[in-house]
């Protein structure tokens, strides 16, 4: 080869090499970076953190694969209502209930809290109190979705934690029900930036996971839904013998606890199990999209992600807005150890002077 081709030929594969870097690192999609976010926020205050979440919870879902679906379902949650602030994890308080308290938050997983405070703590262990429980809901669900065979992809950083939780009237206006129909949800969500793609997209988080009969059971009693299939329909009385059935069943009966793109194939076979569900292959706006998803998983993941990407960075909190917690559930001026840890140490440096 003469030399004019060899150089030629290295410097291509230097480009492509410098491209693929590029990708690697937030370049993967055109969703715009909030300001206060960043794709590398921790590379010096803490290095490892992802790398711990996602080594722990590899060990958590070998054990327990459903727990994936928990954590991406508390992520939507927290997003959703007053942004990605972290504020779902608080505890009520004397100043009232918290989001967890309200309806659409009683069926989160105890498991998924109790997750995210152990990755707290491995991570702040390691670090100092430098990550916030908000950083650490949004790693922790982009894992779940690749831990559990979706795309892998960055995030950007740099989340605070809120200093208060949203009302009861908040949290039921900014979480459309599963009895919603497409309609309403495209309405709901065009508030927040989201396009119909988007929704479709969002809404392939019920590839994985499950969900109590009281969700559903409007479709079946007192009269089928006739946009269920019928085999279907008959499975799922077998499972809620009765409207007020307090079972449980998968969200995707083809693959119910991997992350793909056969929720849309469930769509297109009328077994979708929500109304929010199924109505988007019923409804005109929607129903190609979902076509499209169902026949092209690549096409599924790379929205999802530009989607999920969107969704995180809803109203976040950054700079020297909010808090990094200690606790996840509790406000660090409500957490009287930690308090008590700088009082003693203000007391130190008293006594120091």
């Amino acid at each position: 080869m003469a030399t004019g081709a060899k150089s030629f030929t290295f410097l291509l594969i230097s480009s492509l090499f410098l491209v693929s870097c590029f990708c690697a690192k937030g370049a993967q999609n055109p969703v715009p970076i909030v300001n206060g976010l960043s794709w590398t926020f921790y590379d010096y205050s803490c290095p490892k953190a992802e790398s711990i979440i996602r080594k722990q919870l590899k060990k958590v879902f070998k054990n327990d694969i459903g727990q994936a679906a928990g954590l991406l379902r508390l992520h939507f949650h927290d997003c959703f209502v007053q942004g990605c602030d972290g504020s779902v994890l608080l505890d009520g308080s004397a100043s009232g209930p918290s989001e967890q308290d309200a309806p659409p938050n009683l069926t989160l997983r105890e498991k998924a809290f109790e997750i995210i405070n152990d990755l707290r703590e491995r991570v702040h262990k390691e670090c100092g109190r430098v990550v916030s429980c908000a950083d650490i809901v949004a790693i922790a669900a982009r894992d779940s979705v690749y831990l559990s065979g979706g795309p892998d992809y960055d995030i950007p950083l740099g989340r605070r934690d809120g200093l208060n939780f949203a009302t009861q009237n908040a949290t039921l206006a900014n979480l459309p029900p599963p009895t919603a129909n497409a309609s309403t949800i495209l309405r709901s969500l065009a508030t927040k930036k989201f396009d119909a793609t988007d929704v479709v997209a969002l809404s392939g988080g019920h590839t994985i996971g499950l969900s109590h009969c009281s969700s559903f059971t409007g479709r079946l009693y007192p009269t089928q839904d006739p946009t269920m299939d019928k085999a279907f329909a008959n499975d799922l009385k077998g499972i809620c013998p009765t409207i007020n059935s307090t079972g449980t069943t998968v969200l995707d009966i083809r693959t119910p606890n991997k992350f793909d793109n056969k929720y849309y194939v469930d769509l297109m076979n009328r077994q979708g199990l929500f109304t929010s569900d199924q109505d988007l292959y019923s409804y005109n706006k929607t129903r190609d999209i979902v076509t499209s998803f169902a026949e092209d998983e690549s096409l599924f993941f790379e929205k999802f992600v530009v989607a999920m990407i969107k969704m995180s960075q809803l109203s976040v909190l950054t700079g020297n807005q909010g808090e990094i917690r200690a606790n996840c559930s509790v406000r660090n001026s409500d957490n009287s150890y930690l308090v008590s840890v700088v009082e003693e140490d203000l007391e130190t440096k008293s006594e120091l002077r």
